[in-house]
């Protein structure tokens, strides 16, 4: 009890302290989304049995393109996949490649000869994302006597155009894809004045958004356009496309609707007004980690998580005290309230809410007949993010720049996705005891596409950041440790973005027969709306206008 005293008596007196307090703007969506609220999703029962039957359409002329055409056969499944639709076939896809990869691959008989750059680059690129490790010395005959690429290839601007794309998924050592990215990036961007308003379209996009790099809602929804303008596209295809957008898209509505409804009762903006009120840029996030209808619930669950994360951030980062963070972190070591009784209402509250998830998420657990290792998995990771959170405050209070290295190995943990990726997989099958326990032992894919996320999302914010106390950020770090420019410090972590990228690519191929393909393919999704929310330097999640489109496109507007 005297403890308990003593500690009343000492953070009252700093009840009043100066506070690094942000004012930062509004949701801009405020109750938008209470319209898409329900307990019950409605879908019209013709619209169901339209898309039923051009879905096994569909299945039929993929099943039966296998033994036709090879450039046909390798073009439908590119549309299938950049159409948004390959979930509903991912098994004949499997099936397809595999004999692809045995038939051509194995037998080593793809030459220029018999097939145009495009359909090579689309092959590499369709196997390397299937895990099979194709050499990239595949790209050799495209060079010159000189060892360049060579100059004839300027005429050919799909092959191009798919060369850029398969570079994509180059690794650290896949020389000949760092020199084709370079060769076809230069090239697009200087033909790019000379070619018809579609093509441009598409080259544009490209070279902003690479295939690999971008979200599979947003590439169907900007691809849909561009297919249906081919004269060669699949109609059956594309109709079946739209239908199923628009069907997936309201499952999404009651989602974020229902969230917002929890938010509202919840009463967290009121209850914590120093914090960012971000729910659907933090409902964002999980949709990007996978759209598919099963994971409805883990979408749910780990959109609420995410908003309530942004405002233990701000707890950490722009209200509490280094003594009254340090026993909220002991708090959330115990999972014990009541360590933090006499804090201020709002770090209660966020205490409170985080127990409450957890209790949500245990609960669904429960209901599905898990195992109780999963929510200690959970608690742990929220636990590694308050210490991680905390460390960055006490270098902010001192005064201290970490070095670079030092700032990216915390930053693994304050870039959130461990905590993301945990809670996810905890609400799907998913979730053995094997795969947890290896998520949580920080596998360096987790690591890459944390890093890559911390990054992105530093260039982004850093400057409205240090605009009072606050802790450096990757830039401020790589500044001082090699006294350098702000502009050669994004160079610098620009390069490591890409070697993370490399890592991420490298690390997808050894796992793909260890881990799920679904959970590798999570993790990759959680680098690619990094590169979406924070582009042109921009941070999306916290200046929500900078993502609005985004939300738009894929969350509110129905395809016409």
């Amino acid at each position: 009890m005297a403890t308990e005293v003593s500690e009343h008596v000492a953070l009252s007196s700093i009840q009043n302290a100066d506070r690094p307090l942000v004012k930062y703007v509004p949701s801009i969506w405020g109750d938008f989304f209470l319209q898409y609220a329900s307990e019950f999703m409605e879908v019209d029962d013709n619209m169901k049995q339209k898309v039923g039957v051009l879905k096994e359409e569909v299945r039929r002329m993929l099943v039966s393109s296998v033994n036709h055409n090879f450039s046909r056969k390798l073009d439908f499944i590119d549309s299938i996949q950049r159409l948004g639709v390959s979930y509903h076939f991912q098994h004949e896809i499997d099936e397809a490649l595999k004999q692809i990869h045995d038939s051509f691959t194995n037998n080593a008989i793809i030459t220029p000869s018999d097939h145009d750059l495009h359909s090579i680059a689309l092959l590499f690129r369709l196997l390397r994302q299937q895990g099979y490790h194709v050499s990239s010395g595949i790209f050799i005959q495209y060079k010159d006597q000189n060892g360049n690429f060579n100059e004839k290839l300027r005429n050919d601007v799909r092959g191009m155009l798919s060369l850029y794309e398969a570079a994509q998924l180059r690794i650290d050592g896949d020389d000949i894809l760092a020199e084709a990215l370079d060769f076809t990036s230069t090239q697009l961007k200087l033909l790019s004045s000379q070619l018809g308003p579609s093509l441009v379209t598409e080259v544009e996009h490209s070279l902003r958004l690479p295939l690999h790099k971008t979200l599979q809602r947003i590439e169907a929804r900007h691809y849909m356009s561009f297919y249906q303008d081919d004269p060669s596209h699949n109609e059956i295809l594309l109709t079946f496309a739209k239908l199923d957008f628009d069907m997936l898209q309201k499952l999404h509505q009651n989602e974020i609707g229902n969230i917002t409804k929890w938010w509202k009762k919840s009463d967290c903006a009121r209850r914590v007004p120093y914090g960012r009120d971000r729910l659907v840029e933090s409902y964002f996030w999980p949709l990007s980690i996978s759209h598919e209808p099963q994971y409805s619930i883990a979408r749910s669950i780990t959109g609420k998580l995410i908003a309530v994360l942004a405002l233990l951030d701000d707890t950490y980062d722009a209200y509490g005290t280094v003594q009254e963070l340090e026993l909220f972190t002991e708090a959330v070591r115990r999972w014990d309230a009541s360590l933090i009784n006499f804090h201020p209402e709002g770090m209660k509250a966020v205490f409170g809410i985080i127990t409450e998830l957890c209790n949500e998420i245990e609960s669904v657990i429960a209901n599905e007949g898990k195992l109780n290792f999963i929510i200690e998995h959970v608690k742990h990771a929220i636990y590694n993010l308050a210490q991680a959170y905390l460390t960055e405050t006490k270098w902010g209070n001192e005064g201290y720049i970490p070095t670079y290295s030092e700032y990216k190995s915390n930053g693994v943990a304050t870039s959130t996705y461990p905590l993301e990726i945990i809670s996810f997989v905890s609400l799907t099958t998913l979730a053995t005891e094997e795969v947890l326990n290896w998520i949580s032992s920080d596998p360096e894919i987790l690591k890459a596409t944390s890093i890559i996320g911390r990054l992105l999302d530093d260039m982004a914010s850093h400057k409205f950041e240090q605009e009072r106390v606050h802790v450096a950020s990757s830039v401020e770090c790589c500044m001082k440790q090699y006294g350098i420019s702000e502009e050669e410090a994004y160079k610098v972590l620009h390069d490591d973005i890409t070697h993370y990228w490399n890592v991420l690519n490298e690390e997808s191929l050894k796992l793909m027969n260890v881990i799920p393909k679904a959970v590798l393919e999570f993790l990759v999704n959680l680098a690619r709306v990094s590169e979406i929310a924070y582009e042109k330097y921009q941070d999306g999640y916290t200046k929500g206008e900078f993502l609005k489109k985004y939300v738009d496109a894929v969350i509110v507007n129905p395809i016409p």
